[in-house]
């Protein structure tokens, strides 16, 4: 049998043993099955290589670990418009996006209709079992009128809405070209079920649009049947509300095969068409600095909210793109937009492959709260600097791990202006780290703040003042 799962799944164990061959999913759940008919039909259309799975936020988010595909996670209800950015951006890739009803049909309702209408051939399975099942059985569009769920305890009222049925409302649409719902319940369903996936997925192969498969699923645990009854259950009262069968097919009948031409990705005509600088940065660093890694640098900046940890570490991210490397900057702000807590990742490498930085090389702090909760983080060997205007000390920190306070709040008041500490900081990290140098920075600087001479003079004076502080108190 032709599929395209990976010959061994290191979810559990590090892919030892009988969960070396295992999935997460609970006895039962519809998702093994569906997912066991997505892969064989990649491997029959022979198109695994060619694939690009997105993933939901839901039971299905370790979708990577089992399909030998190219895989992509989505933000919760966004996997619809993803693909289509997939598809544009490599028209000759096999799209496939796999959600459940939370994430499809709740949050992402907007991007499934939008992305539905604009008909691009991309293939879409969406897995409904009346329930947000992985994060405790809340109730879902699709929950049924009475049924008994987290937040419906007593049964889904008219109050409450009526189900919405999906698969009827994208057939509704213009831009699909075929649509169907199926169940797992028996065997002839299921095989009707693999049927209908890899029809959807042959129809992008054959460019002819925007597929759509709704799989009604069982989902014991939320359920609190036994797999057997939770199939009934599905059949006896899913179906009734959800009816079985193609709700639109015109694929055979579909419009010219779509021809989507391959994005120009050459960026000096772009910038010339829209007037933009096409003069390149200098560059003043000699090579990556693998003193610090030889490959992936984490890099995070925290304190509250408007000390200034966001802009310092775009900085540091523009730095780093300015000397030809991958960098990325992922912010995380508090609930207020001052005072609250702030910090943003930072991580420079040849490719970047997450941005987020759980584990930073490099740690620089604006306030205690900060310091005792991401200090303890920092790798063995690694780096803190931190505001000794306000952080008396650091929590106990792993091997090796070098720590330099600097008082970064004093120093931007002797300059006049406390919004000038983010400045100073960098001036520190610059030094303490020689992540790059400091014409880098200053260079980032240039291009990075507002172009006002006052502005741009008052950060590299607070940027310079970091550096001799750091020189004057630990040396070069």
């Amino acid at each position: 049998m032709e599929h395209a799962f990976y010959e061994t799944f290191f979810r559990h164990d590090h892919g030892r043993g009988l969960k070396a061959h295992s999935t997460h999913y609970c006895p039962g759940c519809g998702h093994g099955l569906i997912t066991k008919y997505l892969s064989e039909a990649i491997g029959e259309l022979g198109i695994q290589d060619d694939t690009v799975l997105i993933s939901p936020v839901g039971c299905a988010v370790f979708l990577y670990y089992y399909l030998n595909v190219g895989n992509q996670l989505a933000a919760h209800g966004r996997a619809p418009v993803v693909a289509l950015g997939q598809k544009t951006a490599n028209p000759d890739s096999i799209v496939i996006s796999y959600q459940g009803d939370g994430d499809l049909a709740s949050i992402g309702l907007a991007e499934i209709v939008s992305s539905a209408q604009a008909g691009l051939p991309i293939s879409v399975i969406f897995v409904n079992n009346t329930n947000y099942g992985m994060t405790g059985g809340q109730m879902a569009p699709t929950t049924l009128m009475g049924q008994k769920t987290a937040t419906c305890p007593d049964g889904r009222s008219r109050f409450m809405g009526e189900p919405i049925k999906v698969a009827e409302m994208i057939a509704g649409l213009d831009g699909p070209v075929y649509v169907e719902r199926v169940a797992l319940f028996d065997h002839a369903q299921r095989m009707k079920a693999k049927k209908a996936i890899k029809k959807a997925i042959k129809n992008q192969v054959d460019k002819k649009g925007f597929s759509f498969v709704e799989v009604l699923s069982e989902c014991p645990v939320q359920l609190k049947l036994a797999p057997v009854k939770a199939s009934e259950w599905v059949k006896n009262n899913m179906v009734p509300v959800f009816p079985l069968g193609v709700k639109k097919d015109i694929s055979d009948n579909a419009a010219e095969p779509w021809e989507l031409n391959r994005p120009d990705y050459e960026v000096m005509p772009l910038l010339k068409e829209i007037g933009a600088s096409q003069e390149l940065p200098p560059r003043f660093a000699e090579a990556f600095p693998a003193h610090i890694d030889p490959e992936d640098i984490g890099v995070k900046f925290a304190g509250s909210g408007g000390d200034g940890a966001q802009t310092a570490a775009l900085l540091l991210a523009k730095a780093a793109a300015q000397e030809g490397w991958d960098a990325t900057h992922i912010p995380s702000y508090g609930p207020e937009s001052r005072g609250g807590t702030s910090y943003a990742d930072v991580h420079i490498a040849g490719e970047v492959l997450s941005p987020v930085v759980p584990k930073p090389h490099i740690l620089a702090v604006f306030n205690a709260p900060s310091a005792n909760k991401f200090a303890p983080s920092v790798l063995p060997g690694g780096i803190v600097i931190y505001d000794s205007t306000v952080i008396d000390a650091l929590p106990e920190t792993a091997e090796g791990v070098r720590a330099y306070g600097l008082p970064f709040t004093e120093i931007a008041n002797g300059l006049g202006r406390l919004i000038l500490k983010n400045m100073v900081c960098l001036g520190v990290l610059c030094a303490a780290t020689g992540i790059f140098p400091k014409e880098t920075f200053l260079e980032a600087m240039k291009r990075g703040l507002k172009p006002d001479p006052k502005i741009q003079e008052i950060n590299r004076e607070a940027f310079m003042a970091g550096m001799r502080a750091f020189e004057e108190k630990y040396g070069k």
